[in-house]
């Protein structure tokens, strides 16, 4: 999974969000960061590449994601961790940095309360979560072809994960019920880039949750060349562009 993830849809989808995030973090001029849910070091290498000076741990749930990372980005120190009960010490980080990794935590306030204890008493939580479904091209393309071939048991991993935590307000009650204060929510559309509709099926189907719930099904490899079609024929053959919303919030210590 880690491989046809970073392969498919991490170029695509994360890095130009990892870019934006990136430059957020160095005009924060942090002198020690944690990231919470970084997969493959898409954010991790901009940070370290934006913020050079920075002493950077990087943290994911999935130990292979971890060998994956760390393979990829060596400068970080990369070590599996749950959001919700961080190994770190109060007041450790200066930045804890999250890209698209906070709509995964089963119990998000606790997570945050987690963030709040790590991070120094002046330092920011900067972290994003997609917008609606409808608002990401390459995923409602997707999960539009998924539905029209399975109809009625289509896996919701998309709309209820990824796309499950859009609104602000929740974010900031969330947030607050932490001990945190939102102190800004800006929502951001960007181009994702893609060789092909084709390449991001497959990372779809074989780098996301999505594949295991397919996988057992006599008929997955059919399922598989069906949803690619259905894919491109919606998105296009050849490269494709499509435009991906999400919001990226900045949070702090209650005053």
């Amino acid at each position: 999974m880690p491989e046809a993830y970073e392969r498919h849809l991490v170029p695509v989808l994360f890095r130009p969000f990892a870019a934006d995030l990136a430059a957020r973090a160095a005009a924060l001029r942090p002198g020690t960061i944690l990231e919470l849910a970084a997969g493959t070091g898409a954010l991790t290498s901009a940070l370290l590449t934006a913020v050079p000076g920075a002493s950077m741990v990087a943290t994911d749930l999935n130990e292979a994601m971890v060998t994956a990372g760390a393979a990829r980005e060596p400068r970080a120190h990369w070590q599996q961790a749950d959001a919700q009960q961080l190994p770190f010490e109060d007041g450790s980080f200066d930045l804890v940095v999250c890209q698209f990794g906070v709509m995964f935590f089963p119990d998000r306030p606790a997570a945050y309360a987690e963030v709040g204890r790590v991070l120094a008493p002046r330092g920011r939580f900067v972290f994003s979560s997609w917008g609606p479904l409808a608002a990401h091209g390459f995923d409602a393309a997707f999960q539009t072809a998924l539905e029209e071939c399975l109809p009625g048991e289509a896996p919701r991993f998309l709309r209820e994960v990824p796309h499950g935590y859009t609104d602000p307000a929740l974010v900031a009650s969330d947030l607050t019920a932490a001990g945190l204060t939102l102190a800004d929510a800006e929502e951001i559309t960007l181009d994702g880039v893609a060789e092909s509709a084709a390449s991001v099926a497959t990372g779809f189907l074989d780098g996301t949750p999505v594949s295991a719930a397919l996988q057992a099904r006599p008929d997955a490899r059919t399922l598989h060349t069906a949803v690619t079609q259905k894919m491109t024929d919606r998105l296009g053959p050849g490269r494709v562009t499509a435009p991906m919303t999400a919001t990226v919030y900045t949070a702090q210590h209650q005053a």
